[in-house]
């Protein structure tokens, strides 16, 4: 799960420092004027993992055969194609159509390499940055990808598209042409490094087919886009199918070579998790990330798998895992009490959770930028008593000189000693139990709360922890909503608590203002769940934005980090470093795997096995 905006088939990451030591770690390509860079892609990191001459990516296969149809399932179902606004519902991978100015790859997140732009330019003082235009970019309908095209998109995503795009773009003085091809961004405030890459995953519109419908509006027309696939049937909200564009301009690109290798994908959506495993085993679709602890140790042993027909492993992998948690929604004036979160915080028994029902799989999510070297593990580092010092009194105490660790217990299922640590906590904050109930010492009323959920397969977790709040006076209840209802409250911040999850990248940037900034929080449909309004929250994340180099960014976003922790305005879950995958065994694989996460994109179908496959027998 990503706090990123997504369409499917990217997520458009939006976090970029450079590399201490500036834009020399971008390769410089002949032609940029004095004090300019050019190249073919930007780097968070020391270097390009490709260099300009690269001719493929190195997890992929470029002679893969091309041919087949991809099955899917999807979780829901879907209303609009329009996948840039709040309203609607968007099908999965509807990504698949559209096209940024450079993209991401697998095997180098802390980079972007040219896609319908060939080059980018950035001057030492990264006041602007021009992407020029591949000239041979082309919409389906067989349209040059323009300037002009580029410009308009901008405008209308921030002007009509989900909230996040004004945040993420806000820095983004003008857009102008600039010779043929040429796109010039001049940026306003103060020096951002972000702000180069940020502006390479601009998804490209046609503002021609555009400025002839209604962009704001949900739309079931299939829209016009640049990508690999086009879309070629569906029925709402049941399924899609997605083609493959055989005259795509972009296939021999080496950042496609050797991907999207289906004909034709096609997801076909449930409302059941129980059902659309059972549609798996049934061979209805191929190939399943399993996203249920429960259901991979119990449910993965089936004719088909013992057969060898069905592959099932867990494979390792390196992304930002973030934080998921159970989020207090702090609009709700009970749960402003710091006092109360942080007891609440103890009727949470992890370790029973993760023995009796996640079987051992995962790890305690401990940190907002958890599974990176951003999170706050040790005590603070003098750079970032720099940076918490001016708050000194505003922000917990804790968070300069403790490290922070959520309760634990010994995973026996006797969560006593910690209940009683949350009582005193409670009863020195002067709350009472009056009748079995905890009474809020603000307006003498009963704590309650209601968990929102949207999946069935959360109320196991979320049962026992309302057992152990049952215990401190507090009373518990879920809700299970459908798919459009919990859309719908999710966007009006109607909710007490939800399971929220908040995805982080490498290198965080500009998405954090969404996250946690005070302008965000009354903004429907932004990303601040918490509803979080506080000044020294809003300069730790402007820190981030603006740090020049590695360093500053590791330190001011584990400065934040540590704040956030002890803010308690959630109760951490877990996370697992692994992807749990399942597929009928009719694909050919690379050799090498990225260590980012598998790339289904990279994969394609097997004629021999899926013969074998059709004739009943085992793939060899």
């Amino acid at each position: 799960m990503t706090g990123r905006p997504h369409i499917g088939r990217r997520r458009f990451n939006l976090g970029l420092a450079a590399a201490a030591g500036g834009l020399a770690a971008w390769p410089r390509l002949a032609g940029a004027a004095p004090g300019v860079t050019r190249s073919h892609g930007l780097t968070l990191g020391d270097t390009l993992k490709y260099g300009p001459g690269f001719r493929h990516l190195e997890f992929v296969d470029p002679d893969a055969p091309k041919g087949g149809t991809l099955r899917l399932a999807g979780f829901g179902g879907f209303d609009s194609f329009n996948p840039f606004i709040i309203k609607g519902e968007p099908p999965d991978s509807i990504g698949l159509l559209f096209e940024g100015l450079t993209v991401s790859v697998n095997d180098d997140m802390l980079s972007q390499y040219g896609l319908v732009a060939g080059s980018v330019e950035v001057p030492d003082d990264l006041s602007w940055v021009v992407y020029t235009l591949r000239p041979e970019a082309r919409f389906h309908d067989g349209t040059p990808v323009m300037p002009e095209d580029v410009i308009w998109s901008l405008n209308a995503l921030r002007e009509k598209g989900q909230p996040l795009y004004r945040f993420y773009y806000g820095n983004i003085a003008r857009a102008e042409k600039t010779g043929t091809h040429g796109v010039k961004f001049i940026f306003r405030g103060a020096r951002n490094r972000e702000l180069p890459q940020i502006i390479g995953e601009i998804p490209v519109l046609s503002r021609a087919y555009w400025e002839t419908r209604s962009f704001e509006n949900t739309t079931l027309e299939p829209p016009l886009g640049s990508g690999p696939y086009r879309v070629a049937d569906f029925q709402p909200p049941r399924f899609v199918v997605y083609e493959r564009v055989a005259d795509w301009w972009g296939r021999d690109l080496p950042v496609n070579r050797g991907r999207y290798n289906y004909d034709r994908i096609r997801i076909d959506f449930f409302r059941d998790q129980e059902v659309m495993l059972e549609a798996f085993k049934a061979h209805v679709y191929d190939f399943r990330a399993e996203n249920s602890s429960k259901r991979w140790a119990t449910q993965y042993e089936f004719p088909a798998r013992r057969s060898g027909k069905v592959r099932v492993e867990a494979i390792p992998e390196a992304r930002p895992v973030g934080m998921q948690c159970f989020a207090f929604n702090l609009r709700r004036a009970k749960f402003r009490d710091r006092a109360l979160r942080w007891a609440l915080n103890h009727a949470f028994d992890f370790e029973w959770t993760n023995r009796n029902l996640f079987y051992g799989q995962y790890k305690r999510n401990d940190s907002y930028f958890a599974n990176t070297e951003l999170a706050a593990r040790a005590l603070p580092s003098r750079d970032e008593l720099a940076l918490l010092e001016p708050w000194r009194g505003k922000v917990p105490d804790e968070a300069f000189a403790t490290v922070y660790q959520p309760p634990a217990t010994d995973g026996s299922g006797d969560n006593r000693s910690n209940l009683i640590k949350a009582q005193r906590m409670l009863l020195a904050a002067g709350y009472r139990i009056v009748g079995n109930r905890l009474i809020d010492p603000a307006g003498g009323r009963p704590v309650e709360i209601e968990f929102l959920l949207v999946s069935p397969d959360f109320e196991r977790i979320v049962t026992p922890l309302i057992r152990n709040l049952r215990r401190l006076g507090v009373t518990g209840r879920v809700r299970v909503v459908d798919t459009a209802q919990y859309q719908n409250r999710v966007r009006d911040f109607d909710y007490d608590m939800i399971v929220a999850s908040f995805g982080q990248s490498l290198s965080p940037g500009n998405e954090q203002r969404n996250y946690w900034s005070s302008g965000t929080a009354d903004r429907p449909g932004s990303r601040n769940l918490i509803g979080i309004k506080d000044p020294a929250i809003d300069a730790l994340v402007e820190a981030i934005i603006a740090a020049p180099d590695r360093a500053s960014l590791i330190a001011a976003t584990r400065a934040l980090d540590r704040v956030l922790l002890w803010h308690h305005f959630v109760i951490p879950n877990w996370y697992i470093d692994k992807d749990r995958l399942a597929w009928w065994d009719r694909f050919g694989i690379p050799k090498v795997l990225p260590k980012y996460g598998v790339d289904l994109y990279a994969w394609w179908i097997d004629p021999e096995k899926d013969r074998a496959l059709e004739a009943g027998e085992t793939p060899r």
